[in-house]
């Protein structure tokens, strides 16, 4: 009997380290590729790195006061490219690529059929005007935030894109074209930029994308501390207006074109207007100039005579006078009556 007991503890042994062995053969053993990170989970724990925080790092200062609390995730240990590497049976490991993507922006996945089947996003300008956008969003997983992507949210890249329409359509609704100080410009007085307003903000938009871009930029920071995803660069490349008032907008765009041809116009005749009569002050004054100079040369010669004694004055105009007498072909002399 006791022999059998030991036999069965020693079939239960072996089939334990049989199984062992298959699983370090088979399932035990993983690598991570050169642009992927992994985290390992022991019982359905993430390995922290101690107590450290998401709000000890710099993606933090993104996030507004009253997110701190919200968006707070532990620091986890990060598995690099490399291996082979072994993990125990109660160990799972979560492998994330960290290469950057790109997604359409109108491309909903938990819906896919929305939006055109994912390709016009629409939205609404500030003058009640639905248009469509087309675009791409780059993205990259936060490798300082791993954990918010893998277990903060069910489905990140939907958060995400949900995160950036909103945005994209509060900036939309929103949106005014970045002002250029001219200080040689009357505020007052209408200009073609102000003309090309008019109430049109599409315009605006359509000529302003890379300041949009950049807003977008600027405004999706905190994606990384709320999400764990890096928005690394939003593209929006169309913005298109409803067909039935594309004819309208045409016809304001063309009007607009004519204002600001005929105001460019003006605009360089009288700087040409300007510059001619800067010329002509300038060669009045230089000819004045010419003529003035000999005459204060001629003073300043009598006052040295007359500062060098009572007979030299009188000698120097009969020189002049002599000189004068010697160019003219014709003299007439006046004789005093005598009293």
């Amino acid at each position: 009997m006791d022999f059998a007991v030991v036999q069965t503890f020693l079939g239960i042994g072996a089939g334990v380290i049989a199984y062992l062995l298959i699983y370090c053969l088979l399932g035990g053993v993983y690598t991570v590729n050169q642009n992927e990170r992994a985290v390992i989970t022991n019982f359905g724990r993430a390995e922290r790195l101690g107590n450290r925080t998401t709000l000890d790092l710099p993606i933090a200062q993104s996030l507004r006061p009253e997110h701190r609390e919200r968006y707070v995730y532990p620091q986890v240990r990060v598995v690099g490219p490399g291996g082979p590497y072994l993990r125990m049976p109660w160990q799972r490991v979560y492998k994330v690529s960290t290469a950057i993507q790109t997604i359409n922006i109108a491309f909903d996945p938990d819906t896919p059929g929305a939006n055109s089947n994912g390709t016009i996003l629409e939205a609404v300008t500030k003058d009640q005007l639905n248009i469509g956008l087309t675009g791409q969003v780059r993205y990259r997983i936060s490798e300082q935030n791993i954990y918010a992507y893998l277990f903060g949210v069910k489905r990140p890249i939907s958060h995400v894109l949900g995160y950036f329409i909103s945005i994209l359509r509060e900036r939309i609704a929103n949106y005014e074209a970045p002002v250029v100080k001219d200080p040689t410009i009357d505020v007052n007085e209408p200009t073609s930029e102000s003309l090309a307003k008019a109430g049109v903000s599409i315009n605006d938009l359509r000529k302003n994308l890379n300041d949009l871009n950049d807003q977008m930029d600027q405004q999706c920071l905190s994606s990384a501390a709320r999400y764990g995803m890096i928005l690394d660069a939003s593209l929006i490349t169309g913005i298109d207006p409803p067909a039935e008032i594309e004819s309208a907008l045409a016809a304001i765009n063309t009007a607009h074109n004519e204002v600001s041809s005929k105001i460019s116009v003006a605009q360089a005749s009288a700087d040409q207007k300007i510059e001619q009569s800067k010329r002509a002050v300038e060669i009045e004054t230089n000819r004045a100039q010419a003529e003035v100079q000999p005459l204060r040369w001629l003073a300043q010669q009598i006052a040295e005579l007359k500062s060098s004694g009572e007979h030299a004055l009188p000698a120097y105009l009969r020189n002049v006078r002599l000189d004068l007498f010697s160019k003219a072909k014709r003299v007439v002399l006046t004789r005093k009556e005598e009293k």
